[in-house]
C-alpha cells in the first residue's frame, strides 16, 4: 500500500509538470476515448487497444513513455507500452466505486512525451447483479385494533439491494391470507411498502397473524430477501369511560390552603386490561388562571387546590374533566366540575376621599360640607356591610349620602380657632363579618381665622403713677392689649379717645399708634394737677375692624419742688420777723410764741421739722422741732438780758431738704408794762373774739353736717369697691405744716396712712422711719381711719381758727 501512494504521488508530480509544459507548448491532444466492461472481471482482463485507438506507433510508445493516470485514488487499470493495450489491474466493485444508480464512470489520461500530449480515456463500468435484496431487520409486528377499518395502511420495512438498474429492487409479495395485502408507493429512486388491510380483523376468531415479505431484484437470475411480519389483533376499546353525572356542583372558601383536596373524580370503564384503566385530565380549553387555581392527579381524579384563590377574583369555576382510558386508540368521556367559592371575610374596607377642604372657616355654620368620602369592601353579602363611624372629641359629624356607602363629613357646631386651630378627624369603616374588619382614614383640617376677637385689655382700668415735673415729650406709660386672632386680625393700633369737650384736657397726651406707648407734651405739676382721667381705643386690622376700650387713671406723684413757707411770724415789710413781748416773772414752760409754717408739698416732703440755729441763751428758750412752739425752760433773772433774738430753721423731710428761716424778737419787760399792753390787747382780743365765737359755731355747725356726710359717702365708697385697691390721696389743702396731714397708700396686700405731725413736746421720730404711718386694716374695717381722719380734721380746724 506504501509503494502505491508513492507511486501516485510521482504520477501526479509528472502529470503537474506535463500538464505545465502542455500548456507553455500550446499542444494538447483533445480526442476521448470511450470503453465499458462490466464489473467484477478478472484482472488483466483488455479492456481495449488504446494505442491503436488514438493513433500511435507501437513501435515509438516506449521511447515516448506512453503511460496511462487515473483521477482515482486506486490505480485499476494499466497500459502494456509494448502493445498499448488498456487492461484491468484491479478487481472493480462497482457498488463501493459509485454508489446510486447512474452510470459509473472511471476517467483516465495517456499521456506521451517528445512530444508531450495528453489523450482522455473514460471507462464506463457496468452494473451485475451480485447483491441479494436485504431488510434492515428479519421481523417486523404491528399491533392492529380489530376494529380498524379496511383500507389501513401499515408502513412495511424497506429492503435495500446495492445493484442498479434493472438488478435493482423490482417488486415485493406477501403470502396469501385474506385480510391483508401489499402495496408499493414508488418515490424517486425507491420502492416503498406498505401492509394494506383489505378485511376487518375479528380477534375472536384468530388474534394473531404471520406473514411473509418477499423483496425481488429484476437482475438475471433473480435474487431475493424476506421478512417476517407478526400481525397481533388487539380487543376493540369499544366502551368509553363515564361519570355518575355530567354536572358535579362544589363549593369552597376562598384562601382554602394550597394542596387541599376539593373533590374526587370517579369515572368507569366496563373495558378489561388497559382499555379500563383511566387517567383524568383537565381540558385544554380551559382559561388559563384555571391552571394556576386547581391542579388534577391523573390517577386518583383528586382535584386540589393549586393556588390562592380569591372570591373577589371570581366567584365560580367551571372545570371540564377528561377520564381516557388506556386503550388503542384511547377513548376519552367528559364532565364539567363548577366549583363555587364561598366569601370569606378576608378585605377591610376600603375608605376614599372624594374631595376635601383642608382648610375650613372658624365662622362656618353648622351642616357646612368639609369633605365628601365614600367607603366600599371587596366581600360579599354580609361582608361587605359597613358601620362608618367619626371618633369622639371632635366638632365633626358624617351625614349619609342618598347613595349607600357615601357621606359628607360636616361640622356639627361653630369652631372657634382661637380655642383649637387644628383637628384630626379620624374616620372608622368597619364591616360586619365575621371578625369584623376595619380601617381607619385621618382628615387633617386646618381652620382659618375671622375677626371675631377684639382686641383685650388685661386690666381695666388701668392705673399708672407719675412722678410730677416729668420731661416734656418723653414716654411716660405704655398700654398693650392682645388679640386671639391670626395676622392682620390681631394686628392691634392704638389712640386716644378724644370726647367732646376734652379735646384740650387731653392734647397734651400722644400715643404710638403701633406699641401703645404714651407720651405727654408737657411737664405735670402735682400742686396743680393731682390726678386725671382718659380713654385709649385698641383696634385691630381685620375686616371689619373690631376695637375696646380701657380707662386709664393717671395719678402725680409728689416731688419735693415746696419749699417751706413762713406764715408766722410775718413782719408788714413781708419779711419772716416778729416781735414778742413777755414779763419777766413768767415761769418755766411759759409759751413764747408758735412759730407757723407751710409747704404744698405733701407727705415726708411736707413733714416740717423746726429748729434752733440761732438764741442768745440756749438755757432759756426752747423749741418744740415738730409743732414750732417756743417754750421758756427756766424763770428769767435779774442778769438776763431784756432783749433775746431767736432763728428758727424750717426745714422739710424731702430727700433734698428744702428750708426756711424765721426770725423772732423775744423781749423781757417788767410785769406793769406787760400788763398794760395785754390789756390793750385783751380789749382788741374781746372785741375779735366775739366775731371769732359767731363764726366758729357757724362753722362748727357746717363741719358736723360735712362730716356726716362725709362718713356716709365713705361707708359706700367702702361698700362699692372692689377688692382691688387703688391708692388714693386724702389731704388737705389749708394744711400748714404744723397740723395733723396724713397722705394714704397701698403696698402690696395692706394699705397704709402716712400721718404727718402732730405730737406732743418732746417727742420724737426718726426721719426715714415709719413712725408716723399707720397700718389700715381691711377696707371694711375702717373705723380706725376714719376717727383719725376725724381728729386730724378737727384738729386742722381749731389750729386754723
Amino acid at each position: 500500500m506504501e509503494t502505491e501512494r508513492q507511486n501516485r504521488t510521482r504520477v501526479c508530480s509528472w502529470i503537474s509538470v506535463y500538464v505545465a509544459v502542455l500548456l507553455l507548448l500550446g499542444k494538447r491532444a483533445l480526442a476521448e476515448i470511450r470503453y465499458s466492461i462490466p464489473e467484477e472481471v478478472k484482472e488483466e482482463t483488455v479492456v481495449g487497444n488504446v494505442a491503436r485507438d488514438i493513433g500511435f506507433d507501437v513501435t515509438s510508445l516506449i521511447g515516448r513513455r506512453f503511460r496511462v493516470v487515473s483521477e482515482s485514488k486506486d490505480t485499476f487499470f494499466e497500459v502494456n507500452e509494448d502493445n498499448g493495450s488498456l487492461h484491468v489491474h484491479k478487481k472493480i466493485d462497482r457498488e463501493e466505486l459509485c454508489q446510486g444508480s447512474g452510470a459509473c464512470l472511471i476517467e483516465l489520461k495517456i499521456i506521451v512525451e517528445n512530444p508531450l500530449e495528453v489523450h482522455y480515456v473514460v471507462v464506463e463500468v457496468t452494473d451485475v447483479n451480485d447483491h441479494s435484496p436485504s431488510f434492515p431487520e428479519k421481523e417486523q409486528t404491528f399491533e392492529i385494533a380489530e376494529h380498524t377499518l379496511p383500507g389501513k395502511r401499515f408502513q412495511l420495512h424497506a429492503a435495500n439491494d446495492p445493484d442498479s438498474g434493472i438488478n435493482s429492487i423490482r417488486t415485493y409479495t406477501l403470502t396469501s391470507n385474506d385480510h391483508f395485502e401489499v402495496d408499493i408507493r414508488q418515490s424517486d429512486e425507491d420502492k416503498i411498502p406498505f401492509l394494506v388491510l383489505k378485511k376487518s380483523l375479528d380477534r375472536e376468531q384468530k388474534n394473531k397473524y404471520s406473514l411473509m415479505v418477499t423483496a425481488v431484484d429484476g437482475g438475471k437470475p433473480q435474487r431475493s430477501g424476506t421478512l417476517n411480519v407478526s400481525i397481533i389483533v388487539l380487543d376493540s376499546n369499544d366502551n368509553r369511560p363515564i361519570f355518575s353525572k355530567e354536572i358535579y356542583q362544589i363549593a369552597i372558601q376562598e384562601n382554602t390552603p394550597v394542596g387541599t383536596s376539593i373533590f374526587k373524580m370517579n369515572a368507569t370503564d366496563p373495558d378489561e386490561g388497559s382499555n379500563g384503566e383511566i387517567e383524568y385530565t383537565l381540558a385544554k380549553t380551559l382559561r388559563r388562571n384555571i391552571y394556576d387555581l386547581f391542579e388534577l392527579d391523573k390517577l386518583s381524579g383528586e382535584i386540589r387546590v393549586k393556588g390562592n384563590v380569591d372570591y373577589e377574583d371570581n366567584d365560580v369555576y367551571k372545570l371540564d374533566v377528561e377520564a381516557s382510558d388506556k386503550g388503542t386508540p384511547p377513548l376519552t368521556g367528559e364532565c364539567r366540575v363548577n366549583i363555587k367559592i364561598i366569601d370569606v371575610n378576608d378585605n377591610p374596607p376600603q375608605i376614599e376621599v372624594t374631595s376635601l377642604s383642608n382648610t375650613v372657616s372658624e365662622d362656618s355654620k353648622p351642616g357646612t360640607v368639609i369633605s365628601l368620602i365614600s367607603v366600599k369592601d371587596k366581600d360579599y353579602g354580609v361582608n361587605s356591610k359597613i358601620i362608618t363611624t367619626i371618633h369622639d372629641g371632635v366638632p365633626f359629624e358624617l351625614k349619609s349620602s342618598y347613595k349607600e356607602n357615601t357621606y359628607s363629613v360636616v361640622t356639627r357646631e361653630f369652631l372657634n380657632r382661637e380655642k383649637l386651630s387644628h383637628y384630626e378627624i379620624t374616620i372608622k369603616a368597619t364591616d360586619c363579618g365575621e371578625p369584623p374588619l376595619s380601617t381607619f382614614k385621618t382628615l387633617n383640617i386646618e381652620i382659618s381665622d375671622v375677626n371675631d376677637n377684639r382686641p383685650h385689655f388685661e386690666k381695666n382700668p388701668l392705673e399708672f403713677y407719675l412722678i410730677e415735673n416729668n420731661v416734656a415729650g418723653a414716654s411716660i406709660f405704655s398700654v398693650s392689649a392682645t388679640d386671639n386672632d391670626l395676622n392682620d386680625n390681631a394686628a392691634i393700633t392704638y389712640r386716644v379717645l378724644r370726647e367732646r369737650g376734652q379735646n384740650d384736657k387731653m392734647s397734651f397726651l400722644n400715643i404710638n399708634a403701633d406699641n401703645g406707648h404714651i407720651s405727654a407734651l408737657k411737664s405735670f405739676d402735682f400742686e396743680t394737677l393731682k390726678t386725671f382721667q382718659f380713654q385709649v381705643v385698641a383696634t385691630d386690622s381685620g375686616t371689619p375692624s373690631l376695637s375696646s376700650n380701657v380707662t386709664v387713671n393717671v395719678f402725680i406723684m409728689d416731688q419735693n419742688d415746696n419749699a417751706p413757707v413762713i406764715l408766722y411770724p410775718v413782719s408788714s415789710n413781708g419779711s419772716a420777723e416778729g416781735v414778742e413781748e413777755i414779763p419777766r416773772n413768767v415761769n418755766a414752760g411759759h409759751l413764747v410764741t408758735k412759730v407757723r409754717a407751710y409747704d404744698a408739698d405733701i407727705g415726708y416732703n411736707g413733714w416740717l421739722l423746726f429748729s434752733l440755729q440761732e438764741v442768745t441763751d440756749h438755757t432759756l428758750f426752747g423749741l418744740d422741732r415738730y409743732t414750732g412752739q417756743i417754750r421758756t425752760l427756766r424763770s428769767f433773772t435779774e442778769t438776763d438780758e431784756a432783749e433775746h433774738k431767736l432763728v428758727i430753721l424750717v426745714k422739710d423731710n424731702g430727700n433734698v431738704s428744702l428750708s426756711a428761716t424765721a426770725t423772732v424778737i423775744v423781749k423781757v419787760v417788767e410785769p406793769k408794762e406787760a400788763f398794760a399792753a395785754s390789756d390793750v390787747k385783751s380789749t382788741a382780743k374781746d372785741e375779735e373774739e366775739n366775731d371769732v365765737t359767731f363764726y366758729l359755731m357757724i362753722t362748727l355747725g357746717s363741719v358736723s353736717v360735712l362730716f356726716i356726710i362725709s362718713i356716709i359717702v365713705l361707708i359706700a365708697m367702702q361698700c362699692s369697691k372692689t377688692t382691688d385697691y387703688t391708692s388714693k390721696y386724702l389731704q388737705d389743702t389749708n394744711y400748714d405744716g404744723t397740723l395733723c396731714h396724713s397722705i394714704q397708700y397701698r403696698s402690696g396686700d395692706k394699705r397704709y396712712m402716712l400721718v404727718g405731725p402732730r405730737m406732743s413736746i418732746g417727742s420724737t421720730i426718726v426721719p426715714g422711719s415709719h413712725a408716723n404711718t399707720l397700718v389700715l386694716p381691711d377696707r371694711r374695717g375702717t373705723s380706725g381711719e376714719v376717727r383719725l381722719q376725724k381728729r386730724c380734721f378737727i384738729q386742722y380746724f381749731f389750729i386754723s381758727v
